[in-house]
């Protein structure tokens, strides 16, 4: 099947010139967003810090096809199961700037990373985890096509209290992710 969806961002690898940009982008709260605010980070944080891609999970940083400009950052870490070597999947999150949210670019960036890590890593499992109260996250991974798998109570502290959150998966092969090439196109897959 053929979208006429026109690719509006695009990721690439993390590097030095966007390390200030997101050091800003997680300065306050009125940046980070209610859900991303867990207090003032180390300043001058590095690559390795800031998630540069590796064999655990990575950061990409996500630029409007436009004009190139930083829009935000993708990232995902490893999840363990049970033993390591079969038992794993990989956790995403994302962070979108606050002047970009709202505009589509949180769903994009997300269908964009999950079909790359289908593509490119043996996962058969993406999980993604949102605080209860962020009803525009669950509504955007319901969207893409995850399934909401149920509440982890009390599992993140933030602003002085415990926060419920909802955890969320897609399966490689339940994945219905249109997935979105550099002309705009895409296809229903299955990974």
């Amino acid at each position: 099947m053929v979208s006429n969806h026109k690719v509006r961002c695009r990721f690439r690898p993390l590097v030095e010139a966007d390390l200030a940009v997101f050091e800003q982008a997680y300065a306050s709260r009125s940046d980070t967003g209610e859900y991303q605010w867990f207090g003032h980070s180390p300043p001058g944080r590095g690559l390795v810090e800031m998630g540069a891609l590796g064999s655990e999970g990575g950061r990409l940083t996500a630029v409007a096809t436009d004009d190139d400009r930083v829009i935000g950052s993708a990232f995902w870490f490893r999840r363990i199961w049970g033993p390591p070597e079969t038992s794993w999947c990989w956790e995403i999150a994302l962070h979108i700037h606050a002047v970009e949210r709202g505009r589509g670019f949180g769903t994009e960036c997300i269908r964009l990373l999950t079909r790359y890590l289908f593509d490119h890593t043996l996962t058969q499992r993406i999980q993604a985890i949102t605080d209860v109260e962020n009803v525009a996250a669950q509504q955007m991974l319901g969207r893409i096509g995850f399934t909401g798998e149920g509440k982890l109570r009390a599992a993140q502290w933030r602003e002085g209290r415990w926060h419920d959150q909802l955890i969320y998966s897609l399966l490689r092969h339940d994945s219905v992710v249109m997935p979105v090439t550099e002309d705009g196109h895409g296809h229903a897959g299955t990974g």
